[in-house]
């Protein structure tokens, strides 16, 4: 049974409650919506308020009840994950917990937390903890949020449920994101919590497999660089992600161009102007 926007849905096993509110903006690259995640019993935290909405503002509020919204966290500040913080933030005097949007891309500038956040952190919120791991890779300003004691990710757009994530150059980065993810593989982890689609009982089965499917793509664009002997990114990228709609490729394009910055940085592509070439 799909989740209905604005509802609360208890997710996973966990003695910590975890409700999932599905987002009202379903789309191509959002699926059925975004994931906003709202944490804990009497003192709560929200992941990922998504955008600015005034019907999911009260969504958001009735779930909430008398309770005290301790903390508003964001994955990061994309236009569907972090620009209706504000309005919540106001509603319930919640402190904003993230990092500020970088200045390349289409980041949301509202998103303003009065305080630097960093790696490891700890939010001790009494009946749990959270902790901040630094993921960049999508965006430069991406967290990942563990709670601690159900080992439950909640891995934004790091970590999708049945797709794959766009990189993003020039904030967006293909190394930083496969070492982003080899560094999830060393923690202990029972469920993935994905900002899009549902969640994942096997998470480092499926870390394992994001970093094989990226691996697998990197080989494809050696591949159609060595056999076309190179070219602009829209006449590569049809050999590339020939697997792909082709409605797709204009976000493929993305994603390809991190792949091809990686081999630049490893020596392995050389770009001429406009062009990608082999080495």
């Amino acid at each position: 049974m799909r989740a209905k926007a604005g509802v609360p849905e208890r997710v996973g096993r966990a003695g910590v409650p975890v409700w999932r509110i599905l987002g009202r903006n379903p789309g191509p690259m959002t699926g059925p919506g975004t994931n906003s995640y709202l944490i804990g019993e009497k003192r709560l935290c929200l992941v990922d308020p998504g955008p600015k909405d005034k019907v999911q503002l009260r969504n958001f509020l009735d779930a909430i009840g008398g309770r005290e919204l301790a903390c508003i966290l964001a994955t990061h500040t994309h236009g569907d994950h972090s620009p209706g913080a504000a309005a919540l933030q106001a509603a319930t005097g919640a402190e904003l917990v993230g990092l500020p949007a970088p200045a390349q891309g289409h980041n949301d500038a509202t998103f303003q937390p009065a305080r630097q956040w960093r790696h490891g952190d700890l939010l001790d919120c009494g009946e749990y903890g959270i902790r901040m791991l630094h993921t960049p890779g999508h965006v430069s300003n991406h967290f990942c949020y563990l709670l601690c004691e159900e080992q439950m990710l909640f891995t934004g757009d790091h970590v999708l449920e049945g797709t794959t994530s766009v990189i993003l150059p020039p904030d967006g980065n293909m190394s930083d994101y496969l070492a982003s993810l080899e560094a999830l593989l060393e923690i202990p982890l029972r469920y993935l919590a994905p900002g899009h689609g549902g969640i994942i009982d096997k998470p480092h089965e499926e870390i394992r497999k994001l970093i094989r499917h990226r691996m697998y793509r990197e080989s494809k664009v050696e591949r159609g660089l060595a056999t076309s002997g190179g070219g602009v990114l829209t006449e590569l990228v049809a050999a590339v992600y020939d697997d792909v709609d082709s409605a797709m490729h204009g976000w493929a394009c993305r994603t390809m161009l991190a792949h091809l910055e990686k081999l630049e940085r490893e020596g392995r592509a050389r770009r001429a102007g406009g062009r990608w070439l082999p080495v």
